[in-house]
């Protein structure tokens, strides 16, 4: 199993950015990664997705064109750097990591690895 840790969140004005970041330890080997996000009283959603190789990507609608996600593998990191940032990006960001699943996913049943997350507060 591996281990991760996100970090790099914050409070930001609407329009600023921020880059999170995902360490990973222990099995570092995975198929695919992603983030999730968790804002309260809502479940939690997806937001992006990389293969190991880094070749294919997949976002979510809500952040296309304001979001990329990207790994290095050789650091057994994964970034999240968010531009344009909006009130309703904030949530609790969540990486999660594939070790079985070889295919990317979009649901969180896809991911067997979590982070505790981190916070991302967006004002006006």
């Amino acid at each position: 199993q591996v281990q991760l840790v996100e970090s790099g969140g914050g409070l930001v004005q609407a329009g600023g950015s921020l880059r999170l970041s995902c360490a990973a330890s222990g099995r570092t080997f995975s198929y695919g990664m992603g983030w999730f996000r968790q804002a309260p009283g809502k479940e939690r959603e997806f937001v992006a997705a990389i293969s190991w190789g880094a070749s294919t990507t997949v976002y979510a609608d809500s952040v296309k064109g304001r979001f990329t996600i990207s790994r290095d593998n050789a650091q057994n990191t994964l970034y999240l750097q968010m531009n344009s940032l909006k009130p309703e990006d904030t949530a609790v960001y969540y990486c999660a990591a594939a070790t079985t699943n070889r295919a990317l996913s979009d649901e969180s049943r896809g991911y067997d690895s979590w982070g505790q997350g981190t916070q991302v507060t967006v004002s006006s």
